[in-house]
């Protein structure tokens, strides 16, 4: 098959996503647009968009899906999105969906796939509670996988380590519940539509690479 280029990449929270999509960038010599980043950095910019991003943000109110898709739609005109792209936290609901393929339609261009890193929630709650920050230096460990050498210490700066509150338990299962109502779906969406390639998100980040890849049509190396 040929290379893929434009992707999405969906999945519940702590699947690897960014990770995922950041192989995929630079495998594919492709832009990576995490909706996260780019409101932080359009709002950064004080760009007009930013602005106005920056006034709903102020206000504890989610961003517009509207002005989300503006500001992707601003983002895939430029240089660096000519080879292709892979996004990363969008879309997110199937409003948000329609609304991609919308804009997609509008620059001519289309999905050819959407990668759907698979976790289950046991192992996603075990992922994520047992993240720890460094307070100084924001090293990051995890109790069981990546454990510091000094319990409570970073190895790095010998700052204090601490869990972030998106990190406890039940903020957790609140996340996952969201996801299970608004972005689950999308799944059968897109299988529907034939785009869908679902992946095993078990193992470390270079055994998931290596299902994304194959599945993709493509060499790890």
């Amino acid at each position: 098959m040929s290379v893929v280029v434009r992707v999405v990449v969906l999945g519940p929270p702590g699947a690897g996503k960014g990770t995922q999509a950041m192989f995929l960038k630079e495998r594919l010599g492709a832009c990576h647009i995490s909706t996260g980043d780019m409101l932080r950095r359009a709002v950064n910019d004080q760009s007009p968009l930013g602005l106005k991003a920056k006034k709903s943000m102020d206000k504890g109110k989610l961003v517009s899906d509207n002005l989300i898709l503006e500001l992707i739609g601003k983002h895939l005109s430029q240089e660096d999105c000519k080879r292709g792209f892979v996004l990363d936290g969008f879309p997110g609901t199937r409003p948000q969906a329609l609304g991609l393929e919308k804009l997609l339609r509008n620059l001519d261009l289309q999905l050819d796939r959407v990668v759907f890193i698979n976790v289950p929630r046991d192992a996603i709650i075990c992922r994520l509670a047992g993240r720890r920050t460094c307070e100084k230096c924001g090293t990051m460990y995890h109790l069981v996988f990546d454990p510091p050498s000094k319990e409570g210490v970073c190895a790095r700066c010998n700052g204090v380590l601490y869990q972030r509150s998106d990190d406890k338990e039940d903020t957790i299962a609140a996340r996952c519940d969201v996801y299970k109502s608004q972005t689950a779906p999308l799944i059968d969406y897109y299988r529907k539509g034939g785009l869908l390639q679902e992946i095993d998100g078990l193992g470390n980040s270079d055994d998931v690479k290596g299902r994304v890849f194959q599945s993709l049509g493509f060499d790890v190396a």
